[in-house]
């Protein structure tokens, strides 16, 4: 099984990526992971990546593509992956469809997580990081034992620039603009599966494994 997972930021793509994986012991491919991996192990494409990274300029598409097409070659992936994160515009998805049939390795389903905007807030907007760890926590979903404090090492949590409501608009701005058009490539390709992103995890997680059940059956 190998899947894509689309939605705007906060739909819980992450979440539910993480969840399925290990559920279904499928590679949980993240472009963020991706990119933190290559550069921690000084990897050359790893190189090529930190030096746009650090000018504080995107990573270009092709370069990407090489990351991902490497990290989906390694023998987890090829038993079935869960990319999030990735693709974000319709140029990126027409390469990845060629890197996937290089590899054999044809998508299975693509499922969108359609959230609404106050939902998107709701979730954005309550999250907090660890300042130390980097450990993910929530004002309403998963608190802290100590209000301010991760659990894990005691750190000061912190909310992210990009989580503040103002930043997290101009995001979706960007999402509407560049992200939203894949939707319909999907859609032609009759591999899209509209999923109700507005739901609890709980009730979320039951409906994309009644999905799936269907997709297998």
């Amino acid at each position: 099984m190998r899947l894509v997972l689309l939605g705007p930021p906060g739909a819980g793509k992450g979440t539910h990526a993480q969840v399925l994986s290990k559920d279904l012991s499928l590679a949980h491919v993240s472009t963020g992971d991706m990119l933190r991996e290559a550069l921690k192990a000084a990897s050359p494409l790893g190189l090529k990546a930190k030096a746009y990274m650090e000018k504080g300029l995107l990573v270009p598409d092709d370069l990407v593509i090489a990351l991902v097409k490497e990290r989906l070659s390694r023998p987890d992936a090829r038993k079935g992956f869960i990319l999030d994160g990735f693709p974000r515009t319709p140029d990126q998805a027409k390469a990845l469809d060629a890197s996937l049939k290089e590899l054999g390795m044809p998508l299975s389903v693509v499922f969108y997580f359609k959230t609404s905007l106050p939902v998107v807030l709701r979730r954005l907007t309550g999250r907090r990081v660890c300042g130390k760890c980097g450990k993910n926590y929530h004002t309403q979903n998963f608190k802290p034992k100590t209000d301010g404090f991760c659990d894990v090492c005691g750190g000061k949590l912190i909310q992210r620039p990009d989580d503040r409501e103002e930043t997290i608009k101009n995001r979706l701005e960007v999402y509407d603009k560049e992200t939203f058009p894949l939707i319909d490539y999907y859609k032609k390709q009759r591999l899209l599966e509209e999923i109700p992103g507005d739901l609890e995890v709980k009730e979320l997680n039951l409906v994309l494994v009644g999905r799936l059940k269907k997709s297998w059956s």
